[in-house]
This record gives C-alpha cells, structure tokens and sequence, in this order.
C-alpha cells in the first residue's frame, strides 16, 4: 500500500523537528503532495507531523489522475508517455498501480519528480486546525484522501 500525504498548514511557529521531518518528506510547502510507501518508518514521520498534513491510503484510479495531472519531470514539463519509455512500465495505469500496491517508489521512475503541486480544494478545507476524526482536515483519513484529491485537481480544470 502507499499513502498519499498533503501538507495543509505552514510551517510558522513550528519546532525544528517538524520542520526537518517535512523536509525529509519532500512537504516544504501548503499544498504540496508526496507518495510514500507504508512502513513503520514512515508511519513514525506521519505521527510526528500529523498536526500539520493529511494522508491515507490512495486508490490506483486517484493515483494514475495525480500523474497524469499534476506529475513532473525534471525541467519542470509535464510528465507523459514519453517519460514512460525509460521504465519498465508500458503505460500511465500501470505505473499508477505498482505506485500504489507499493511495487515501486518514486524514486525508481527516472524523469519523475517525487513532488506533486496541488491547488486548494474546491470549497476548502474542512478546518486546519482540528483532526479529520473531530469533522477538521489534519491526520489519517484512510481512503478519504482520495475524494480530498478529486477536489484539489477539479480545482485546476
């Protein structure tokens, strides 16, 4: 499985162990995602820094969107079928479904920034200072992540 993380809140006012594990997380700014594998190391960061993101499980329907959306390759052009030529993947969807069954990471897929540039959701957060447990946008929200992510790319159509 592979969690999608989205950091919701700056980083002002904050200690410089939060502010160093958002950096390992490649999160250095408000709306900025990142696909990370689930293992215990990474579950660890997410405690750490969950007054500050949202994330949860990813489907691989969202995932192959938020590549075909909002994926990067290096000089900043849009990540496309071209890129694909230099892995071992054939297509958009089948690259989407090893990131998310956990087959591959990131950093395997040569060309791909590790970063996704998202807008706001349509509508908003629910609130960014309380848990998504107590009706705000902060913490786990299982397979929830992916309608918030369907709102953050509608937002750029």
């Amino acid at each position: 499985m592979t969690y999608l993380v989205i950091r919701v809140r700056s980083d002002r006012g904050v200690t410089k162990k939060i502010k160093d594990t958002m950096s390992m997380l490649n999160l250095t700014k408000v709306n900025h995602a990142v696909l990370i594998p689930k293992t215990a190391p990474y579950e660890g960061m997410l405690q750490k820094v969950k007054d500050y993101v949202t994330w949860g499980e990813i489907d691989s329907d969202t995932t192959e969107l938020l590549l075909q959306s909002s994926g990067k390759s290096s000089g900043n052009s849009d990540f496309s079928k071209e890129h694909l030529k230099e892995t071992s993947f054939k297509t958009m969807k089948a690259l989407a479904k090893g990131l998310t069954e956990g087959k591959t990471v990131m950093r395997d897929v040569p060309g791909l920034k590790p970063l996704f540039r998202l807008h706001p959701p349509r509508k908003g957060y629910e609130g960014i200072k309380r848990s998504f447990k107590e009706g705000g946008a902060l913490g786990y929200r299982a397979d929830k992540i992916n309608a918030l992510l369907r709102r953050m790319q509608y937002a750029q159509a």
